[in-house]
C-alpha cells in the first residue's frame, strides 16, 4: 500500500491504539474524503497488568506487546508515514520506562509511536464515536471504559465541549477488587463506591451542562450491552433498571468462571465485573437512565484525525491559534519570526537532516508561540512559555510533540545550555531539536527590531557543528543592534560546540 502515484493524499490510512487492556489496529481507505474501514485487528495484551510495583513495564509485558505489533506491522508495510498513527494510552502514560518500550515498538513497526494525554484520548474517542452516529441535534454524553482510564465527554455533533479522563479502568479495578476471580456483593459495592469517588471531580460540572443522549464505546460497555441482550433484559440498550438486575445476578454467580453462561467471551471474563462496576458508578453518579452502544472509539478517532490533517483541517492549527489569542501573542511579530525561520530552514534542512513535515511543523508552531510566557512575566518568559506548553491540555498534540514545542520555546533566547534538552531521551531527537532551536533563535534575533519586515536577504551554509551566515555588503553597518545580537549569539552557540560565523 502506497500513496497515490501522482503524489496526492494517501489512499489508505491506519491507526493503532496501544491500550492498557488491548491493542487495536484499523486499516481504512480514504475515498473522496470519506473513511471506509477495510480491516480491524485486536489482541488482548493487558499491558497495564504488566506494570510492576515501581510502575515499570516488565520484560514479559513488553514482549507480549511487541509480539502483537509484529503481526500488525506486516499489514502496515509500505504505507506512508503521514497515513499512520500509533498511540499509547494510560499504561504508557504511567510506565516509568515507557520510552524504552516505545523505542522497541518503533523499531518493530517502522513508524513513530506517541503517548497521548488523557484529555487528548477523550477528544479522539469523541471524534470516533460522533462519526459513527447519526448527525442529531443536541448534546451527547460519551463514556469509554479502558484498561487503565475511563474517558467522559460531552459534545454536540463533531465538537467536544467537556473532556475528562479519570484514572480508573477495567484492568486496574480488576486487580484491586476482583484479583482472584471471585465476585461478591461486598467487592462489587466497594468497586462501585470507588468509581463514584473518582466521579465526584466531574459530577457537578457534567450534570450542570447536561445531555440529550448517552453513548458508550469500547469493549467493556459492548460486553454489558451484549449480556443484557442475552438475558433478555433489554434490546441492546443499557438501562439503569437492567444494570441493577445484572448487578444482583453477578453477585449470585460468585466467580468470573461462570460468566460464559451469560455469553461473555473467555478473554473478557476476568475484567467484566470491573468494567461493569465503573459503568454502574457512572450511571448512578451522573444520573444516566439509558445508554446505547456505538462502534467507534479511539482508533476510529485517530483515522478521522489523520484525514483532517490530510485535508488541511488540522485541529493542531486551531489549538495554536487559540493559544495565541488566550495569551495575547503579538501575531504580527510571531508571523515575521516564523517567515524568517522558514527561510533559514529551507537553506539548512538538507545539511542538518531536518527534511520531515514534523520538523517544519514544530518549527512553525514554536515561532508562533515563543512569546506566550510574556503573559505571566517578562522575566524568564521563555521558561514560563515552556512550562505552559509542556503541561497544558493541547488538543491534537501528543506528549512528545508538546515536549518538543516546549523545548524550542525554552531554548529560543539567552543561554543555550544542555539543560534545555535534558528531558529528551533519544539522542537523535536531541540532535534535531538542537538544530531547530538554533533556527528559532536566529529568527528571533533577526526580528529583534519588531518592525514586522520580511526576512532579510541572508544566505546560510551549515555543517554538523557550524553555521555561517552571509549578509549583503554593508547590511550590518546600519544595524548595530543586530550585529551586537549576533556577537552574543556566537558566544551562546559556542557552548553547544556550534561555531557561528558572520560574513558581511
Amino acid at each position: 500500500m502506497t500513496a497515490e502515484s501522482n503524489g496526492s493524499s494517501p489512499q489508505f490510512l491506519a491507526a493503532i491504539d496501544m491500550g492498557s487492556n488491548s491493542f487495536h489496529m484499523v486499516v481504512a481507505r480514504l475515498v473522496h474524503g470519506e473513511i471506509r474501514t477495510l480491516e480491524k485487528m485486536g489482541e488482548k495484551v493487558q499491558l497495564g497488568a504488566g506494570l510492576d510495583a515501581s510502575n515499570n513495564l516488565t520484560e514479559e509485558a513488553q514482549e507480549s506487546g511487541l509480539a502483537c505489533l509484529r503481526r500488525f506491522a506486516q499489514r502496515l508495510s509500505g504505507m506512508p508515514p503521514a497515513a499512520v498513527q500509533v498511540v499509547g494510552t494510560n499504561a504508557l502514560r504511567i510506565a516509568r520506562n515507557a520510552h524504552q518500550f516505545m523505542a522497541r515498538a518503533e523499531e518493530v513497526l517502522g513508524y513513530p509511536v506517541e503517548i497521548i494525554a488523557g484529555r487528548e484520548e477523550a477528544r479522539l474517542i469523541y471524534l470516533g464515536v460522533s462519526h459513527t452516529l447519526s448527525d442529531d441535534i443536541g448534546r451527547r454524553l460519551v463514556i469509554d471504559i479502558g484498561g487503565g482510564s475511563t474517558e467522559f465527554i460531552i459534545g454536540e455533533r463533531f465538537e467536544a465541549q467537556e473532556l475528562e479522563s479519570l484514572h480508573m479502568g477495567c484492568v486496574s479495578f480488576r486487580n484491586l477488587y476482583f484479583p482472584d476471580g471471585k465476585i461478591s456483593r461486598r467487592q462489587m459495592d466497594r468497586a462501585v463506591t470507588h468509581g463514584a469517588q473518582e466521579l465526584l471531580n466531574i459530577r457537578h460540572r457534567f450534570r450542570s451542562l447536561g445531555w440529550q443522549s448517552a453513548v458508550g464505546s469500547s469493549g467493556s460497555i459492548k460486553s454489558v450491552s451484549s449480556v443484557l441482550t442475552a438475558l433478555k433484559l433489554t434490546d441492546g440498550r443499557i438501562t439503569i433498571q437492567a444494570m441493577r438486575e445484572l448487578r444482583r445476578r453477578l453477585a449470585d454467580m460468585g466467580n468470573v468462571n461462570r460468566l460464559g453462561e451469560l455469553g461473555v467471551r473467555a478473554d473478557r471474563q476476568s475484567i467484566f465485573p470491573a468494567g461493569f462496576a465503573i459503568l454502574m458508578a457512572a450511571f448512578e453518579s451522573l444520573g444516566i437512565d439509558e445508554m446505547t452502544y456505538a462502534d467507534g472509539a479511539l482508533r476510529e478517532g485517530l483515522l478521522y484525525d489523520i484525514a483532517g490533517r490530510i485535508q488541511h483541517e488540522d485541529v493542531r492549527d486551531r489549538t495554536i491559534q487559540s493559544l495565541q489569542e488566550r495569551y495575547h501573542v503579538d501575531q504580527g511579530h510571531a508571523d515575521a519570526v516564523e517567515e524568517t525561520a522558514i527561510a533559514a530552514y529551507e537553506q539548512v534542512a538538507d545539511a542538518w537532516r531536518l527534511r520531515t513535515p514534523a520538523d517544519e511543523d514544530v518549527l512553525r508552531w514554536a515561532c508562533r508561540l515563543h512569546e506566550i510566557g510574556l503573559t505571566i512575566s517578562h522575566s524568564q518568559y521563555h521558561k514560563h512559555g515552556a512550562y505552559l506548553l509542556r503541561y497544558s491540555d493541547l488538543p491534537g498534540f501528543s506528549r512528545q510533540f508538546q515536549q518538543e514545542l516546549a523545548t524550542l520555546v525554552r531554548g529560543h533566547r539567552r543561554k543555550f545550555s544542555p539543560v534545555i534538552f535534558e528531558s529528551i531521551q533519544d539522542p537523535e531527537d536531541v540532535r534535531r531539536l538542537r538544530y531547530l532551536c538554533i533556527l528559532v533563535r536566529l529568527a528571533v534575533l533577526l526580528q529583534h527590531p519588531r518592525n514586522q519586515e520580511g526576512p532579510p536577504d541572508f544566505r546560510l551554509e551549515a555543517g554538523e557543528n557550524r553555521l555561517a551566515i552571509h549578509f549583503p555588503d554593508n547590511w550590518l553597518d546600519h544595524r548595530p543592534l543586530t550585529l551586537a545580537d549576533l556577537e552574543n549569539e556566537r558566544e551562546y552557540l559556542s557552548r553547544q560546540d556550534i561555531k557561528l560565523t558572520v560574513h558581511t
